[in-house]
This record gives C-alpha cells, structure tokens and sequence, in this order.
C-alpha cells in the first residue's frame, strides 16, 4: 500500500529536516529499466485535495503497474520555499506541482525542471493562453503539463436572492440595485476578506476588467501604447471604492476564511471569487444552492460585453534530479491525457486545462459556460508576477488602503505603475 503524507505547520516549521523526513528511503523504488517497482514522490500546496488525489492516482497506478504514486501536500503558504529547498537538494519531489507565469520561473532558470517539449502527447491540444504558463520566458520552452483553469465571477446564495425577490443583474444599474435591496434587508451584500490582500486584485478584476478593456488593455499595456496609470484602468479602480459599502464595515479586518464562512452561512449573498472556491463551498455547506454570474459592464466599460477573468492554475513537472525519470514522463503523459482531465472535474471539482473535459456539477456548467461566452486574463497574475515586485502584490496592499481611506484609485494605480516598472519593460 502506498505511503500518503499531509504534511502540517508543525512539520512545515522544522526546515530542511522536516523535508528529508518526508523522503522516502533509498530502497524504495528502484529502476523501471530493470523492471523493479518505481516510486514516485508527487508534491503540492493542495492539503484539501489529498483525499481527490489519492482516487486519481490509484486509477494511474492501476492502469501502470510498477509504478506508485506517493502523493504530499504541504501548506499552501510554505510550499513555494519547501519546493524551492526540496528542488535543490536530493530529497525533493520526482513529479512537483509547480506555480505557474512568472512564479514557475525561478525554478526554470534555477535548472531544476526537466523541459518537456517532444516528451509529453497532447501540449498543443492545450489553449495558448494556458500553456503560456508553463513555459520559461527566456526560452520559450514547456517545462510543465497544466493542471487547471480558474475562471473569476460573482458566486450568488440562490435561496437570498429568491427571498428577497432578487434576479440575477444583467445591467450595471441592475448590479447597484440588488446590493442596496440586500443592504437594507441586513444582508451583507458581498463577503470579501480583505485582510488577505491577494484576494483583492482578484475582486479589482471581476468588478473592473470590463471597465479597462480586458484582453485589448493588455495587448496595450504589454507594448507599451498604455500603462496602469491610464484614465480607463483607473476608472476600473475606483468602482472598488463605489462598492466599498456593499461589504462588510471593517473589511480590512476580514480573513479570507472568514469571508468564505460568511457566504456559506448565508450571512453574505455574494462572493467575488474563482471557480477554485466551487469545492470549498461544496465541502463547507453541502445544502449550499448557489450559483455564479459575470458582472455586468459598469458605465464607461470599454469592453461591450462582460467576462469572466481567468489563469492557468497549477502545473506539474519532472525535477531534474529524479532518478525515476521514464516513470516521471510516463506520469507527466498520463497528467495530459482527457482521462485525468476528467477526474480533475470529477473529483477536484476543477476547470481542466486538458480540452475534451465534460462538467456535470450544474455550477461548474454554469461558470464555465460564463466563461466561453466572455473571456479576459485576469492581468495581473498572467503577465506581471515575472518580477519584483509582483503586480498582484502591489495592488492588494493599495486596495487595502483604499478601504482603510489612505488612498484613492489614481494613486493606487501610479503605484502598480511604478512597481511594476522596476522591472517590467514594454515590448520585451
């Protein structure tokens, strides 16, 4: 029988030792070559999923003998230096899930990825747009087989808005109406936690990207014809501070954690937020009707319809320093297959980035459907987290000072400009 590790805080603090702990022993495994039974160590930042996980795998094992999968999860906010320190050494992961755009680079130029290019069936069935993010940015090469695609939108509690005779908005003035109606039922209209400052580009986005003119802003802004300072992006932001009275009063003071609770408890009607947040409300509140819509095009929109933003969520790799790597390939080839697309719907309840994935869960239809009729990248993650400082770090704090009323949307905006200026050069 497999070893399946969760791995918790308490491990997460003891370093280095905490990590060769986690490693199999030198005997476990051995050469496919030769025919002897291979194990193979899987990491991610996914603790929620291990169950999901350990399902999927055994249909891989069952249809390759010879080869286990001995799947590990770390916390989400340790794992990236966990990786980093597991890449590095000779205890890491054959297989890791890695990050994707900008924070998949540093394990790329570290030369810790195996490329995969010629390796793996099926990396050109994948949308460019997704596949984008498993490829270095130097060399244009894929070093990773995608996992899933994050659509964001306007999750609804279906049983508040039938109670106070609400219909999902299709206008912006619509959008405005049935937030004040929830406001004075003493509804908290929206749950955002912005405490944790990285969900805050992602509510900038769903409520603005049709303001600043989504994919057409980015073309723009990428060659230089635009900036974050321009009139159209700034306009975007300032909606955040026109909503600001739809959320909780002390907003800043919300956790993320807190703000799922509210929704899934029916003290919020709505969540701005990813498709990922499908199997967390599923888990949390099974009887939970609720569903999502696409935020309708505020005054000024540049963009003449709505979108869903969305990124590519997730990769997973060869380390270079695996001694298993016919079995890692092998892995890698059956993560790009319609098959474990279809388990990623089916049990991580997840948008896959393999093509051909049929959803059965009606909220998952209904989001993804959203999505195909208007797409956008949410910008900030896909094309400016290649540098220091990270765009999506930047306009959270701003956004936090925002609510906290020590800033306004233009000075927000001149600050991501000039973060993202420090490294980020047009055209290039």
């Amino acid at each position: 029988m497999r070893r399946r590790i969760l791995t918790t805080a308490a491990l997460l603090a003891g370093s280095a030792l905490a990590l060769s702990a986690c490693a199999p022993s030198a005997s476990s495994g051995g050469d496919q070559a030769t025919g002897d039974e291979v194990t193979l160590k899987v990491w991610s930042w996914r603790t929620e999923d291990v169950e999901a996980y350990n399902t999927i795998f055994d249909v891989f094992e069952e249809e390759h003998p010879g080869i286990t999968v001995e799947f590990e999860a770390f916390q989400n906010t340790e794992y990236n230096q966990i990786l980093t320190t597991g890449l590095a050494g000779s205890d890491g992961p054959d297989v890791p899930m890695v990050r994707a755009y900008g924070q998949l680079q540093p394990n790329i130029e570290a030369g810790q990825l195996e490329p995969i290019d010629g390796e793996v069936d099926g990396l050109d069935d994948i949308a460019p747009s997704v596949i984008a993010g498993a490829k270095g940015k130097a060399d244009g090469k894929t070093y990773a087989v995608p996992l899933a695609t994050q659509t964001l939108q306007m999750f609804y509690n279906k049983q508040i808005f039938e109670e106070q005779g609400l219909e999902v908005p299709t206008t912006w003035d619509e959008f405005i109406e049935v937030n004040e109606k929830l406001l004075a039922a003493g509804v908290t209209p929206m749950a955002l936690g912005a405490k944790d400052d990285w969900i805050l580009p992602i509510f900038a986005d769903i409520i603005g990207s049709a303001r600043y003119g989504g994919s057409e802003f980015e073309a723009q802004v990428l060659s230089g014809e635009k900036d974050f300072t321009d009139p159209d992006y700034v306009a975007s932001l300032q909606l955040i501070t026109d909503l600001q009275k739809f959320l909780t009063p002390d907003v800043v003071g919300v956790s993320y954690t807190d703000s799922q609770i509210q929704f899934t408890s029916g003290q919020a009607a709505q969540f701005p937020g990813g498709s990922f947040e499908i199997a967390t409300f599923r888990n949390q509140a099974p009887d939970l009707e609720f569903g999502s819509y696409q935020v309708p095009l505020p005054e000024g929109a540049v963009l003449d319809a709505p979108v869903s933003p969305a990124y590519a969520d997730g990769n997973f790799a060869v380390n270079s320093k695996s001694e298993h790597k016919e079995a890692a390939f092998e892995l890698l080839n059956w993560l790009a297959t319609p098959e474990f697309g279809q388990l990623v719907a089916d049990e991580l309840n997840q948008f896959s980035a393999i093509p051909g994935v049929e959803y059965s869960d009606e909220v998952m239809k209904e989001a993804w459907a959203n999505y195909e009729s208007g797409q956008a990248p949410y910008l900030l993650l896909v094309d400016f987290r290649y540098g220091e400082p990270l765009g999506t770090a930047v306009l959270g704090a701003e956004v936090q000072k925002m609510f906290l009323g020590q800033q306004d949307a233009a000075g927000a905006a001149s600050t991501l400009q000039q973060g993202i200026s420090q490294w980020f050069t047009p055209g290039e």
